[in-house]
């Protein structure tokens, strides 16, 4: 090739290289020194809901099972089949437990098994860094004992504050069937002032545990039984819902104590051992007045089932039911609830473009073998 020729040559790969580097984004420095392209480049943001699942199988005699895959189940969303895209067995996951203590009149002679189970469950429970867990006790009021802590030491020390309310001092002689406004002048606190179970799970559920990652779960001891509430049960069960949190119930009821506890009547409150609820309380004041919703309740009235209230909080939260009795001691529970959250299957899925509405949604999770028994949440709140 000649001289001209090979000048020519290099020309017009230059001009190629030039009209090359025209349509490549250019770059600058940012003020950190990094690379950054100058030119604008569009991004797109996906909001992707992700439901996830704590699940325990169990077979035909009751024992977990811990080798299943995801293919081993079959899942629906308001009847709709939904993929599963997540799935292990994590146990290293934080743990926070909330422990929710029932200290109402009818649990006085139950109260110190309960108190000492409790401390070996914590001990033996909290065996990470970043494991946590706070102490409520409810009767006529709620109060927190001890915030979430890492510590064993600040939570046995809570423990220790388990008591039984006292009797109004006030009350004198006052016949104990009498309502709370029998206009005696006396004031409106009574022996055995009510039990807040459905608040105190409403409480914990939404001002603790929502703001949480990791496994949940709340463990309550009580009879069942809630006076005075101003919380509903399905208020109580939506909260602990929406905070991906499950509820394990253990039934301890004294069989020779007969509660003469009246309703809870305004000015039990909600309170912190040493300080204020976190969040400032309880939404909308103190405790429920005679005329609140979930107002008191007089002993005249038809006893609740304790049982079915606690089976029902606790299989629509994915949790189980447990009954102390002479056959299963308070501390076999604990080691049956302790091996349970040790052992559980974390499934996450996508819910499909067909399922995107709020609200609350009704999950279906089965495995495909049929003499096993699944046990999860039965749904989940969609936010706005």
């Amino acid at each position: 090739m000649s001289t001209r020729g090979k000048r020519q040559h290099v020309r017009l790969s230059l001009a190629l290289i030039s009209l090359l580097l025209v349509n490549l984004p250019t770059r600058s420095q940012d003020t950190h020194g990094q690379d950054t392209r100058s030119q604008a480049v569009t991004t797109m943001s996906v909001d992707v809901k992700v439901v996830t699942l704590p699940v325990t199988v169990r077979d035909k005699k009751g024992q977990i099972v811990r080798n299943l895959t995801k293919d081993d189940f079959v899942l629906q969303e308001d009847g709709r089949p939904q993929v599963i895209k997540y799935f292990n067995q994590d146990t290293n996951l934080p743990l926070t437990l909330g422990l929710l203590v029932d200290t109402s009149l009818s649990q006085r002679n139950v109260l110190d098994q309960e108190r000492n189970a409790s401390k070996v469950f914590l001990d033996q429970m909290l065996t990470d860094a970043k494991d946590k867990a706070f102490l409520v006790h409810f009767d006529r009021e709620v109060e927190l004992l001890q915030d979430l802590t890492a510590s064993r030491e600040k939570l046995q020390a809570g423990l220790e504050l388990l008591k039984t309310p006292q009797p109004d001092r006030d009350s004198g002689g006052s016949d104990p069937q009498s309502p709370p406004d029998s206009g005696n002048g006396q004031p409106h606190m009574h022996r055995g002032g009510g039990t807040l179970l459905y608040d105190a799970i409403f409480l914990a559920s939404n001002e603790l545990m929502k703001k949480q990652q990791g496994r949940k779960a709340l463990i309550v001891l009580t009879d069942g039984d809630d006076r005075g509430s101003k919380e509903s049960l399905q208020s109580a069960i939506e909260a602990a819902q929406r905070a991906d949190t499950v509820v394990y119930s253990i039934l301890f009821a004294d069989k020779h104590e007969e509660s003469n506890g009246f309703g809870h009547q305004g000015g039990g409150g909600m309170g912190r051992h040493g300080g204020g609820w976190p969040g400032g309380g309880f939404p909308g004041g103190g405790g429920s007045g005679g005329g609140g919703r979930g107002g008191g309740r007089y002993p005249q009235e038809p006893r609740v089932d304790g049982k079915k209230i606690l089976d029902q909080i606790s299989k629509e939260t994915g949790g189980r039911l447990y009954e102390v009795s002479k056959r299963l001691a308070i501390d076999q529970i604990y080691d049956s609830i302790a091996e349970e959250l040790r052992t559980q299957y974390n499934l996450g899925y996508t819910p499909d473009k067909g399922n995107a509405d709020a609200g609350y949604h009704k999950i279906s999770l089965a495995a495909k073998q049929k003499d096993m028994v699944v046990q999860t949440r039965d749904g989940y709140y969609a936010e706005r």
